[in-house]
């Protein structure tokens, strides 16, 4: 969660850098219009780490989706949005049964670092 966070901070600097930097005046910031759209994805065999996240907007108006593998063996998916007049709209998912993993215990396997 950590690196989603720090992912969208970084884009967020990125995208407001343009009204900030230069000689853009005050007005210019009041009349652009922001646009981007970015994704990326984690599919890790060894650390069963599965994850994905999209994210787009045009000028105020913000969707995504971000996945992963629950440790319960459960799939997350939220979908979200969000513009000036609704705020933050998430809708969350679950999906598949949770279970416990078989197998070995997690304190047996051994640790590779």
């Amino acid at each position: 969660m950590f690196k989603i966070i720090a992912l969208v901070a970084c884009l967020a600097v990125v995208a407001s850098a343009q009204y900030y930097g230069g000689d853009h005046g005050h007005e210019d910031y009041h009349h652009s219009h922001p646009s981007y759209k970015y994704e990326y994805g984690v599919k890790d065999s060894h650390t069963h780490d599965h994850k994905s996240q999209w994210e787009s907007r045009e000028g105020d108006h913000v969707k995504g989706q971000y996945t992963l593998d629950e440790a319960d063996g459960t799939h997350r998916v939220v979908d979200y949005s969000s513009d000036h007049k609704t705020g933050f709209q998430p809708h969350v998912q679950r999906v598949g049964h949770a279970h416990h993993p078989h197998g070995e215990s997690y304190s047996n396997i051994k640790q590779h670092y």
